[in-house]
Order: C-alpha cells, then sequence, then structure tokens
C-alpha cells in the first residue's frame, strides 16, 4: 500500500538534501498495513528532526500500542530540515507518512507529541506541508483530527487556534481510546453529512455543513467520559478567555455546556508491568541522537523539587519489575543489536531495586559486550557503590544534576542531595575508570545569590581536583547551566523569569570565576530561553506571535544555526506583545493562570502551599545572610 507514485518523485529531491535516508522510511521495526484492511489511519508526528524523534522513547511506546491493535495502522512524521522543506514546496509535494509515503491530510488523526514549547513553529510546518489547514476551525469532516500530548501540551492556549484536542497525561490508555471514539463519531458525522447534503449546494454551503458535523463531532468527544472518570481531552475551540483593562486574564468561559469545565490528566492506575514495552523498535538507518535500546524503568518522581514539571504531571510513582525490565531489555537487544541499554526515569537510582537490577543487568549484558548505561541519577549515597556495581563495562562520562550548590538553596528548591555524596560517588568512579563529568546546574532560581553561583564553579573545580587526587590529572568537568524558566503547574509558576541582562551576566560571572582549563562552564542560549518562558507561560493571545513569527520564516527555533531572536522580538513589538507581563512579571497566587483549567492529579492547592513555603524561606535565607539575593522575583504573601 505505499504511494509509489509520490515515493518517486520524493527519491528525486533527495539528491539535493542532507541525510537523506531520514526521509525514505523502511527501517528495521517499522510496521507497514494495508490500509484497506484496517478501520483507521493515524500518523504519530514529532516536530522536530528525525534524529531528535527517533530519539523519543514515547513515540516508540505508542507506535508500538497502536500498531499493536489490528484495527489501526500507525505510521510516522517528523518536521524536515528546512532544504527539505524548500524543496517540498518548490516541487509543490505535500509531507508523508514514512510507512507508505500517505500524505498527511489522508490520516484519520493526527497524534504530535510536544517535548519542547520552542518548537511549537515545526508543528505549524508540518500541518501547512502536510495540506492541513492551520486553524482548527477551517478545517472539514474529511481532514485529519489534530491532537497533541506531552510536556508541551501542560499550557495548550499557545497552540490553542491550531489544534483541535489536547490530551493530558499518559498516552498508552488515552491514545486507544481516543482513536476508536473518534472513528465511531466521524462516521456518524459523516452519515449526517450525507443526509443534509444534495446536488443543489454549492461547495461553499457543503464545506461549511462539513465543518459544523466535525465541530459536534468534536465536541461529542470531549464531552464524554472514558472509563477513567476523569476528563483528560481539551478542545479549546469551546473555551473562550476574557481579559481585564490591564490585560490580565480574569475568566475562561465554555462556549458550550457539555464540556468539562476543568480537565484531569489521565494516568495508568493498573500494573505498570500490564502495558509491554516496545521490544521490537524501530532502527534508524542513519545516526540519531540516542543510538541505543530505551528501557523505562519507572514512571513519576518521588521526590517533589518545586522547579521540576514532570514530577508534578508523572505522577503517582510507578515502577516495573527487575525481571520485566531485563526481559524487554534482552528481547529489544536481540531485535535490534544495539550495544547499549539505557535505563529510563526521572531518577534511576531512586527505583525501589536499584542495586539488585543493575547487577541483573550486569549479569546478562556483559558477557554479551552491551554498555548500561544510567542517564538520570541521583545524587545519594547509591552514587558511591555505583561504579562497584558496574565495573567493567565500557565507561561514558558521568552524569549528574545538583541543580544548585549550597545547602540552603537545596532546601529552597526541594531537591535534598548531599555534596558529599556527590564527591565520593565521582571519587570512586575516578578509580573504576571514568574520566570525565558532566554536571547540570539551574541559574536564574528565586533568591538566586552570587554565592550560589560562586557554588557552581567551585563544585566543578573541586571534583575536578578530586580527580588529579585520584588519578593524577585534572579530570575533563562540564558545568552545563540553564536559564530556569518557571513552567506551569509547579510551585514556582507564579514566579517571574529572570531578565536578559541578569542572565548574560551571571554566565559572565560564572566564566570569569572558573580558574581551571579542565572545567567548561557551558551556558544555554539566553534569547532562546525567553522565547521559551513566553511559549510556556504565555496566553492564548500568544498564538497570534507564534503564527506571524512562522509566516515570516521562523523555523526550526531550538537549532542555534536557524534561531533568528531578534524576528521574534520584532514580531511581539508589532503585535503589541507586552513581554514583562508576559514572562517577567511575579502572579499572585489568587491570580487566575493561562492554564489553570488544565488540571493535573495533584492540584492548585498543593501548588499554592510549596509556592508559600518557598516564599518564607527565601525570607529566612535572606535574613541570615549578608549576601543578600542578587535580584528578588518573590510573589507577594
Amino acid at each position: 500500500m505505499i504511494n509509489e507514485s509520490l515515493k518517486n518523485q520524493i527519491r528525486k529531491l533527495l539528491l539535493r538534501v542532507q541525510k537523506p535516508a531520514q526521509y525514505l522510511g523502511g527501517e528495521l521495526g517499522s510496521v507497514i498495513k494495508d490500509h484497506r484492511q484496517v478501520e483507521g489511519k493515524l500518523c504519530l508526528a514529532f516536530p522536530d528532526t528525525y534524529a531528535l524523534g527517533m530519539s523519543h522513547h514515547g513515540l516508540q511506546i505508542l507506535y508500538s500500542v497502536m500498531n499493536r491493535d489490528p484495527r489501526w495502522a500507525c505510521e510516522r512524521a517528523f518536521a524536515p530540515w528546512i532544504d527539505f522543506e524548500n524543496a517540498l514546496r518548490r516541487a509543490h509535494l505535500p509531507l508523508y507518512s514514512l510507512e507508505t509515503f500517505t500524505p498527511l491530510d489522508a490520516f484519520d488523526l493526527i497524534g504530535f507529541s510536544l517535548q519542547y514549547e520552542v518548537c511549537f513553529t515545526n508543528l505549524l510546518t508540518m500541518l501547512d506541508l502536510g495540506r492541513i489547514p492551520l486553524h482548527g476551525q477551517e478545517r472539514t469532516l474529511d481532514q485529519p483530527l489534530v491532537i497533541c500530548g506531552g510536556p508541551g501540551a501542560q499550557n495548550p492556549e499557545p497552540l490553542a487556534p491550531f489544534v483541535d484536542v489536547f490530551l493530558i497525561g499518559d498516552g498508552e490508555e488515552s491514545l486507544p481510546w481516543v482513536m476508536e471514539r473518534w472513528m465511531a463519531l466521524k462516521r456518524a458525522a459523516q452519515r449526517d453529512l450525507d443526509s443534509m447534503t444534495h446536488d443543489a449546494m454549492n461547495d461553499d454551503e457543503v464545506r461549511q455543513r462539513s465543518r459544523h458535523c466535525r465541530e459536534e463531532a468534536l465536541a461529542q468527544l470531549v464531552a464524554e467520559l472514558p472509563p477513567s472518570g476523569d476528563p483528560f481531552l481539551y478542545a479549546p475551540r469551546f473555551y473562550e478567555p476574557e481579559y481585564d483593562a490591564q490585560g490580565n486574564l480574569v475568566a475562561v468561559h465554555r462556549t458550550r455546556p457539555d464540556v468539562p469545565r476543568q480537565v484531569m490528566a489521565c494516568t495508568i492506575q493498573q500494573d505498570f508491568d500490564a502495558f509491554p514495552l516496545p521490544t521490537q523498535p524501530i532502527v534508524p538507518f542513519v545516526e540519531t541522537t540516542h543510538d541505543r535500546i530505551a528501557i523505562e524503568i519507572m514512571r513519576g518522581c518521588p521526590w517533589q523539587c518545586r522547579f521540576c514539571q514532570s514530577t508534578v504531571i508523572k505522577r503517582p510513582l510507578r515502577t516495573r519489575s527487575v525481571e520485566t525490565i531485563v526481559a524487554a531489555a534482552l528481547e529489544s537487544y536481540r531485535h535490534t543489536g544495539y550495544n547499549e541499554i539505557s535505563l529510563l526515569s526521572l531518577s534511576s537510582s531512586d527505583y525501589p531495586e536499584f542495586e539488585r537490577l543493575v547487577r541483573r543487568m550486569h549479569e546478562v549484558f556483559h558477557p554479551l559486550g552491551v554498555n548500561v548505561s544510567l542517564p538520570s541519577l541521583r545524587v545519594n549515597h547509591q552514587l558511591r557503590s555505583l561504579p562497584q556495581l558496574i565495573k567493567g563495562v565500557r565507561q561514558h562520562g558521568l552524569t549528574l544534576a545538583p541543580e544548585v550548590a549550597r545547602d540552603d538553596m537545596r532546601e529552597q528548591i526541594r531537591k535534598p542531595v548531599s555534596n558529599e555524596d556527590l564527591y565520593e560517588g565521582c571519587r570512586a568512579a575516578f578509580k573504576h575508570g571514568w574520566r570525565r563529568v558532566k554536571l547540570y546546574f539551574l541559574i536564574g532560581l528565586p533568591g538566586e545569590r552570587a554565592v550560589d553561583l560562586d557554588g557552581i564553579v567551585d563544585m566543578a573545580e573541586r571534583i575536578s581536583r578530586i580527580g588529579k587526587e585520584t588519578t593524577g590529572r585534572f579530570v575533563e568537568v562540564t558545568a552545563s547551566v540553564s536559564n530556569f524558566v518557571p513552567k506551569p503547574h509547579t510551585p514556582y509558576q507564579w514566579n517571574g523569569m529572570q531578565t536578559r541582562d541578569y542572565f548574560q551576566w551571571a554566565g559572565r560571572y560564572l566564566k570569569q570565576r572558573c580558574q581551571l582549563r579542565s572545567v567548561r562552564i557551558k551556558q544555554h542560549d539566553v534569547e532562546r530561553s525567553l522565547l521559551e518562558g513566553l511559549l510556556t507561560r504565555g496566553d492564548r493571545r500568544v498564538a497570534s506571535v507564534l503564527e506571524t513569527a512562522w509566516r515570516r520564516g521562523a523555523r526550526m527555533d531550538a537549532w542555534q544555526e536557524c534561531f533568528h531572536p531578534e524576528l521574534w522580538w520584532q514580531v511581539c513589538a508589532d503585535l503589541g506583545i507586552d513581554l514583562n507581563q508576559a514572562i517577567h512579571e511575579a502572579r499572585h497566587v489568587d491570580q487566575l493562570l493561562p492554564w489553570d483549567h488544565v488540571n493535573v492529579k495533584k492540584g492548585r492547592e498543593y501548588l499554592e502551599k510549596e509556592q508559600q513555603r518557598s516564599v518564607v524561606q527565601l525570607g529566612v535565607m535572606a535574613h541570615a545572610r549578608e549576601d543578600r539575593p542578587t535580584e528578588h522575583f518573590v510573589v507577594r504573601p
């Protein structure tokens, strides 16, 4: 069922683009079904490059889940690089799925995974190249239902005009239910449309009725309670924001009574082992960001760090058994031949049977020459014993996320880790062959002081010196510094983001403070962080900024060579967007936030309590020391 005509036309374009194999499909593990033998077709769309999308474990999970059901054909599409986008436009060819070269507008459902807000322009590119109207209200019944999920859907408002439905929470149960219900509603709506249309109607009248039937089907979809009992679908077109004279959001009104007032996250409540892991993942022909087997060992995190969105939206904590993990990893290895397995979770060393799991993985995979990596390690006592547990396996650099370097700031952000555990863990790693360390830090947190910045450099340099004490040579240490963006559904959601001037000053300060050549300070791009803040924290008015920037040429903004911040700031100026209000101003805890009606299991009451505790702790920090915060962005009590 491959569209050979389109495939042959595409092949002619590929001589003039980079990495052409990423646009051809046919990889080991991909699933091709006869569209005539299925009840519905969906395309999982990733709004970034193939190299990043194929490294996303969630895509592999949903691809496996949906293709396991014989009723559905599930295929993939990725955002084309700029050279291929231009080639498609010059040739007047559509964006298509990799499995069958089916144009995107021929699917019943297109599902976007939103992992990073700065990629939102890529979503518009994919819709436009796929010949799907950008605005949901312009779509007819014969065009795909456009849905979005992932962390970027936690504030859906900047994408409200472009997306039909946001799916909040876990996808393993919710996506199959949405697919089944939408196909049934679509068939019923098509019967209604057929009964209403007749030969005397012109094309505009037929399209108008088709849009009406589609909208009614969409309303029925979001109004229907799923088996979980919680409404997890949000259709923005049925909600209207209201603003006061100062531009503050004061209300969100439903435009029809049958849609839910609030949306709750869908959460897998069953035994986590009951949801099979993808053991025949797709193996790309080209190099991707993560060329390895990924096994999710645990979803959620037992800690409650105030800055972390994933901690909140991934609750409750759910784990897989050691036996399930090892068996899935072994089966995946046999199907792929990868020489590395990555054990994924928000905090792998908090897995309840961590040491037994690491030992079992070592016993099974060390004889096969397969490396086991743990990319999300918490700095705790287990870090000291980890190098001994996995000795003899090829070592990559040790990657750790202390986030901040001082104990009082750790108390403020609620990340209970110990510097001594970190230093002794690094010492043990150096003894067993590790020679590089990468540390992740945040700057711009509420109440941050110059001494907190000093602590980042001091920690990185001390680790490098521990390496010299252990090995005779300074160890290479990279301190990767992110500019803090207060995220929706976290206790810091009411705090404003620090300014451009502050982040630029802090970055210079860190680099000037650093003395050892073996230590590198790498700060994330400040302009991109500010754009992330706008798209993360903005309301529905930001949608016009997004569309205008895209129409003026914004593409692949997550990539340094493509990002043009001056384009975005000019669009904001032209449209009268107050960036200080949107990004930097703190918001009162009583103030309505753009994402409040898209709820999560923890609820606003918990977040308010944590925010107020944070304010109290900031006061204690400021009172206890003479080194005052470099700048306050504290919500007034």
